[in-house]
């Protein structure tokens, strides 16, 4: 563990098991001394909370090989103990350490702030993570499979690192593209207030075709302008706007989707997020119960796609953009151990390989996985499914078991050991009522599709924890989204970063999977703009 003062220096908490191990070491300058540090055995740091100590190391030049996480580590344990919102109590040191940084308590602690009487001292703190640390270890051990486990907690940990890099780069983004493009879609910046010229004329098209002033950016003025016309709609979502026959529905969706636009990426968004040429947002580790990612601010994995536009390497540099190919059915075809979607998964293209067993069709092979993984019961789906059932009997049974302990409320986990949410007080009321049954069904498609989406962010997590070592200096991580990575480097390093993409799925693959005939197929390409990656 670190603690930094206001004036460079700092100390550096080595934490030893041994009787008379090393104590505390005060340096003049913590930069240059976690550095050296660094250069030799990788040690492993350990922390409260990685967002309250790792960007303070980050303004000051020092990146760090790999960590451990008290507050994401604490989560996963808490879970797979079958605690609900377990690192919010009192049962563990985990959530001591964590609790004067906790994630999700809304304090802004750090680390690295300077004491103060309200606060326990440096060495206090220390001690914390220290017995939260070894606490940790010894409950680690006792989960089902100890050593997946560790893999989670190691890749869950270095995505804290990862996320908060990412933050620090950031994103190449041109400002002077991304002006000229909502001008070009909006029309000049407004004045604060009002809207954008381009809205405001949608606005008073719509209003002209009820034949009374509406307010477009109110759902509850829509709805009445379209009642007294007779036209009953439950909502003003876009598919239900698209089933109605009147001359305000043009306007109204071009108006949604352009105020979309303005909302979440126009002018002062960008006055919020961008600086110096890049877009820093907030990355969660985590935030999703799948242990997928997301944004606490910035909106970085809800990009629109026009977005793509503003996305541009810098002069000399490149971007290497990769996603998985079909991600999530390999996952299936892994964990599952079925021989005959294990084949299939073995080719680029798994849906074209499925094909056969589906009369041909690549379309109905996609909807049979799809619709397997997710609970998809309309259209073709039921004979789909009868045919997987027939064709892929493990993969088919996989899915099936873990949405029927969804359905009797038992606990689902991925494949290293993430656990699913345990059913609520509310679904146990449900569920033993009238409309039990349809309560079931839905948490039985929840951890249908949670044993898989969890496993595909565990490998996406493994997949960037290796290429981060794997990348040479100075090309950097600069965005991920589920199953797609972002690398920003110099030009002439761009076929080595794609080299280095595909070895760090394959090496992805075996960490998690060992050997198996399934491919993580990831298509790397180089571009100048992120909108050409497409």
């Amino acid at each position: 563990m670190v603690s930094a003062g206001p004036d460079g220096g700092g100390t550096i908490h080595p934490l030893d098991d041994r009787p008379g191990g090393p104590g505390p070491t005060r340096v003049p300058d913590l930069a240059r001394a976690v550095r050296e540090l660094e250069a030799g055995p990788r040690p492993r740091w350990v922390w409260a909370d990685a967002r309250d100590v790792y960007p303070a190391l980050l303004a000051r030049g020092v990146r760090l090989s790999r960590c451990h996480d008290v507050a994401l580590t604490e989560a996963l344990l808490a879970a797979a103990e079958g605690r609900v919102d377990g690192h919010r109590t009192e049962d563990h040191r985990g959530h001591r350490a964590a609790a004067p940084h906790g994630r999700g308590q809304g304090t802004q602690a750090s680390l690295f702030e300077t004491a103060d009487e309200a606060r326990p001292s440096d060495a206090e703190r220390a001690a914390l993570v220290a017995e939260a640390f070894a606490e940790q270890r010894r409950r680690i051990s006792g989960t089902a499979d100890a050593g997946r486990f560790r893999l989670l907690v190691a890749a869950e940990s270095a995505g804290a690192l990862i996320a908060a890099e990412m933050s620090h780069d950031g994103m190449p983004w041109r400002t002077d593209v991304h002006d000229a493009l909502l001008t070009e879609l909006l029309g000049p910046r407004p004045v604060h207030g009002m809207r954008p010229a381009r809205l405001q004329a949608l606005a008073d098209e719509i209003s002209a075709a009820f034949g009374h002033p509406v307010n477009p950016d109110s759902p509850q003025q829509i709805v009445k302008a379209f009642r007294g016309l007779g036209i009953m709609i439950s909502s003003t979502r876009s598919y239900v706007l698209k089933q109605v026959e009147h001359p305000a529905v043009e306007p109204l969706l071009r108006y949604k989707e352009l105020a979309r636009l303005h909302s979440f990426h126009g002018w002062a968004w960008a006055d919020q997020w961008v600086s110096g040429g890049r877009f820093h947002p907030e990355y969660v580790v985590g935030g999703v119960v799948s242990g997928r990612w997301a944004t606490s601010g910035g909106g970085a994995l809800q990009i629109a796609k026009v977005m793509r536009r503003v996305v541009v390497a810098d002069d000399g540099w490149s971007l290497v953009v990769a996603d998985a190919a079909q991600l999530e059915p390999r996952v299936l075809a892994a964990m599952s151990g079925d021989r005959g979607l294990a084949t299939a998964a073995g080719e680029i293209d798994l849906y074209a390989a499925l094909a056969q067993a589906f009369g041909g069709s690549r379309d109905a092979a996609k909807i049979a996985m799809l619709s397997a993984m997710y609970g998809g019961t309309s259209g073709d789906a039921p004979k789909l499914l009868a045919v997987m059932r027939q064709r892929f009997p493990r993969a088919y049974a996989f899915v099936e078991d873990a949405a029927k302990a969804g359905e009797e409320g038992r606990l689902v986990r991925s494949w290293l050991g993430r656990t699913c949410p345990p059913p609520s007080a509310r679904w146990r009321e449900l569920v033993s009522g009238p409309e039990g049954g349809r309560a079931a069904r839905d948490r039985g498609r929840f951890t249908r599709n949670f044993v898989v989406q969890a496993t595909a962010a565990e490998w996406a997590l493994a997949l960037m924890a290796v290429l981060r070592g794997l990348l040479p200096e100075p090309a950097r991580l600069v965005f991920f989204q589920h199953d797609e990575v972002m690398v920003h480097c110099p030009l002439d390093l761009a076929e080595e970063v794609r080299a280095a993409v595909g070895r760090a799925a394959e090496e992805a693959t075996r960490l998690l999977f060992g050997p198996t005939p399934v491919r993580f197929p990831m298509v790397a390409v180089a571009v100048r703009c992120y909108a050409d990656a497409r």
